[in-house]
C-alpha cells in the first residue's frame, strides 16, 4: 500500500514541545548577531523565540538554523517601537512555554551621519528603535519574571555608547541610554531576583556594520589587534543569561578599554 507523504512538522514539534525545554526570546533575531545568539541557545537544546519586524524570510532562516543544531522554536513578529505590539508578542511566548524565559533585547538599527548633518527624523527613528524600543521590551518582559520570583534579561549594547564614534551621534546616544536603563532596571527588579545585564558584542560583520567595519589595520585600539568572533560573543550572552548572581553589569566581549 502506497503511503501518503506526512505533513512536515513545525520547528517546535520537530524536536520536542516548547514546554519541555528552557526557553528564550531573542529580539532582532533575523539579523547577524541575533542569529548567532539564537543558534547558541539552539545548540544547548533550548526553545528559541525568533523575533523579527519586517524580514520574515531572514527570521525563517534563523529558525531553520536553530532547529538544525538541536533547538526548537517559533517566529514572533512585533514592531518594538509599538508597546502594544511588544506586549502581544510577550503574551504569546509566555502562553507557549513553562517557567520564566530568558529574554535577550538585541533589536536595533544604525544610521550614520555627522552630528551637524544629522536629520531629526533619522535621529528620532534610531532613538525610537534602539532606546525606546528596548524600554518597551523591558517593561513587557519583566512582569512574567517578577511573577516567578526570578529570571534573566540581557540587553545588547555597544562600545560606542561609552566612547562615541565619528558619524554615530544617534546610534551612540541611543546605546549610551541603554546603560542607565539597564542599571536602573537591575536595581528596581533585583529584590525579586530578576537579573538585567548589558553585553557589548564588539565589532561584528553584519548588515548594521556594513560600510563602517574597520579594515585589517583598523584594530589598534584593541589589545589583541582583532575583534571578537561572533560565536564567542553569542556564547558569552548565553552564559551570562544563566548566571544566578550577576546583575546590573556591563560585559565587554572585546579587548578594548571601557
Amino acid at each position: 500500500m502506497k503511503r501518503l507523504p506526512s505533513k512536515k512538522p513545525s520547528a517546535t514539534n520537530q524536536l520536542g514541545k516548547s514546554r519541555d525545554r528552557p526557553a528564550t526570546l531573542i529580539t532582532g533575531a533575523s539579523g547577524g548577531i541575533g542569529r548567532a545568539i539564537s543558534q547558541a541557545f539552539g545548540k544547548i537544546g533550548w526553545y528559541v523565540g525568533v523575533h523579527y519586524d519586517r524580514n520574515k524570510e531572514a527570521a525563517e532562516s534563523t529558525l531553520q538554523q536553530v532547529v538544525a543544531v538541536g533547538g526548537a522554536g517559533d517566529l514572533y513578529q512585533a514592531d518594538i517601537r509599538e508597546p502594544d505590539s511588544v506586549q502581544l508578542m510577550i503574551d504569546e511566548l509566555c502562553s507557549r512555554v513553562s517557567g520564566p524565559p530568558v529574554f535577550v533585547c538585541n533589536a536595533g538599527i544604525e544610521q550614520s551621519s555627522l552630528l551637524l548633518r544629522q536629520r531629526e527624523d533619522a535621529w528620532a527613528e534610531v532613538m525610537a528603535t534602539n532606546l525606546t524600543g528596548t524600554f518597551h521590551c523591558l517593561r513587557a518582559m519583566a512582569p512574567a519574571l517578577l511573577a516567578c520570583d526570578g529570571g534573566s534579561i540581557v540587553v545588547v549594547g555597544s562600545h560606542a555608547g561609552f566612547h562615541g564614534a565619528t558619524g554615530q551621534a544617534a546610534y551612540a546616544a541611543s546605546k549610551a541610554g541603554l546603560i542607565g536603563l539597564v542599571k536602573t532596571a537591575a536595581w528596581e527588579w533585583g529584590p525579586k531576583n530578576v537579573r538585567v545585564n548589558l553585553v557589548l558584542p564588539g565589532w561584528q560583520k553584519t548588515g548594521l556594520s556594513e560600510g563602517t567595519m574597520p579594515g585589517a589595520e583598523g584594530w589598534m585600539d584593541h589589545a589583541l589587534r582583532r575583534p571578537p568572533s561572533i560565536e564567542e560573543a553569542a556564547s558569552t550572552i548565553v552564559h551570562l543569561a544563566q548566571l544566578k548572581d550577576v546583575s546590573g553589569q556591563v560585559w565587554n566581549c572585546d579587548s578594548r578599554n571601557l
